[in-house]
């Protein structure tokens, strides 16, 4: 494939949906094509699956449902939006992807990791992202700064969950060193784009 493949990565309150769209800006400047999604979402069929995950109502899901709802989104969006884009040569930011998947259902759900990875293999043609940012800040952190906004499902639940995740990223970004990029999320917003950008030319 010709394009890129870069996703945004962290727990609830991280920032990287600020920092998706401070990219998706610069790269426009750049007069580069770029192409801007999300999960769950990012189509018709995954918008309907996004508002069953965060239902707050729905919090008789189990992990399994859970994690294969997830899936089925994201093979919505790989074969959709994602391959085309990359395929003609674009760079596609994701806010979230499989690694979303191992933290928040393996990490902190309880999973079994490689059923979830065999799971999102097939889910997306085994297309894994070129460069992964990992913006880290505590659980206590993220969730504060969600405090005045109406909280989904996966934000409502405990403080420990939301360290398992934190911890499941920091497992990950080990287990994937070569394509992960850690950075500060308490720093100055400005400073992380800076960060974001000197990452994203290096891969370009």
């Amino acid at each position: 494939m010709a394009g890129r493949f870069i996703t945004f990565e962290g727990i609830e309150g991280c920032g990287k949906s600020t920092q998706v769209e401070l990219a998706r800006n610069w790269f426009q400047r750049q007069h580069r094509e770029v192409v801007v999604t999300r999960e769950p979402g990012g189509t018709a069929i995954g918008d309907k699956v996004r508002e069953i995950l965060l239902d707050p109502e729905l919090k008789e899901m189990v992990p399994r449902a859970e994690a294969l709802l997830y899936s089925a989104s994201r093979a919505q969006l790989i074969t959709q939006v994602i391959k085309p884009a990359l395929d003609a040569g674009k760079t596609v930011l994701c806010d979230r992807y499989i690694d979303s998947s191992l933290a928040y259902q393996v990490f902190a759900r309880g999973l079994d990791f490689q059923t979830v990875i065999s799971i999102n293999e097939w889910a997306t043609d085994g297309l894994m992202p070129d460069l992964t940012f990992l913006f880290r800040i505590s659980a206590e952190l993220g969730l504060g700064r969600a405090i005045g906004r109406q909280a989904d499902r996966l934000e409502q639940e405990g403080l420990h969950f939301h360290r398992m995740v934190e911890a499941g990223y920091e497992d990950l970004a080990v287990k994937y060193a070569e394509r992960f990029v850690l950075i500060d999320g308490r720093d100055p917003v400005e400073q992380i784009h800076k960060q974001v950008v000197e990452a994203i030319r290096m891969v370009l």
